[in-house]
């Protein structure tokens, strides 16, 4: 029988209807938690980004995994619908184990290589609701629920490491910005719930394998490497479920204390945990973005995954 550190964990994954989100909620699912799925892509009506993945499928996915999963349609703008789900979760399981927020919802709205003067304001104005707020909101009501007992793992989901978005513009202003506040939040969080026995990270994936990224190729998991004719680089990519992973690793750590406050990339993590991606690889997607991408040198992903 497989084991399953995580058996008796309860976790919420908000904004786990696709890409990081649904693979963290799955992972976690397969270690043997009870995952709360959260989003706003029902089977009974899709969010503004159109899409066809739902939380129930996530849900499915991760009971099937070997845990319980959980859909539940929450708007994490809205803070009554994001404390009725915390009472939900406290009254069914008395307990919350792992937090992550992973709720994003920004690509439609991000305009890219544009000065902030010929950027659209609304949409990068949303695009900062939706990155940010959400997960202030969310954690404004979680974490009394996480620290009521030690040992609770908070992780905020992002795009690049503290030390990376420090020294790099992310392309756009709004982008930017977003992308370097979730670091920071994972940051205040450690100073916050560390005296309650509880750990915040910040944690990003590579360059991710999401269904949208996959479609914007024509590719799928199974052909993602016939990408790299059109863009070569993409042979560094990792599949959502290598961030899962990190995820599940560090919340079966016993000491994952030593994370607290600290900006990681699922390829540190692989290192450190010894876990891989799908196909056995472990990609260092940030290493090589800095080594090999960023100075413009040749693809080559030997060393790198």
């Amino acid at each position: 029988m497989t084991q399953q550190p995580l058996t008796g964990r309860v976790a919420l994954v908000a904004g786990a209807t696709r890409g990081a989100g649904r693979q963290i909620a799955v992972q976690l699912g397969a270690a043997g938690a009870t995952v709360y799925a959260t989003g706003r892509s029902t089977r009974a009506q899709r969010s503004e980004m159109d899409r066809p993945e739902t939380i129930e499928e996530t849900a499915e996915l991760v009971t099937a995994a070997g845990g319980t999963g959980i859909a539940v349609a929450v708007d994490h703008l809205v803070p009554e619908q994001v404390e009725d789900l915390v009472r939900r979760i406290d009254a069914e399981q008395g307990r919350l184990d792992v937090l992550v927020n992973d709720v994003w919802g920004g690509d439609p709205l991000t305009t890219w290589h544009k000065p902030v003067w010929e950027q659209p304001l609304e949409p990068g104005l949303r695009l900062l609701r939706l990155a940010v707020d959400t997960h202030i909101v969310t954690s404004r009501y979680a974490l009394p629920l996480l620290i009521r007992e030690p040992g609770g793992l908070v992780v905020e989901i992002g795009d690049g490491t503290t030390a990376y978005n420090e020294g790099n513009y992310r392309l756009s202003v709004f982008y930017d910005l977003a992308k370097w506040s979730v670091n920071r939040l994972a940051f205040a969080w450690s100073r916050e719930v560390a005296e309650h026995g509880a750990t915040a990270v910040a944690l990003t994936p590579g360059w991710l394998r999401s269904e949208m990224m996959l479609e914007h190729f024509g590719v799928t998991e199974a052909t993602w490497r016939d990408a790299t004719r059109i863009e070569p680089h993409f042979a560094i990519s990792e599949s959502p479920a290598y961030v899962g992973r990190a995820v599940a690793a560090l919340a079966a750590d016993p000491d994952r204390a030593r994370w607290n406050g600290r900006s990681v990339s699922s390829g540190e993590l692989a290192r450190e945990y010894g876990f891989t991606d799908l196909d056995g690889s472990r990609p260092d997607a940030w290493r090589y973005l800095v080594e090999v991408q960023d100075p413009g040198k040749p693809a080559d992903v030997t060393g790198y995954r």
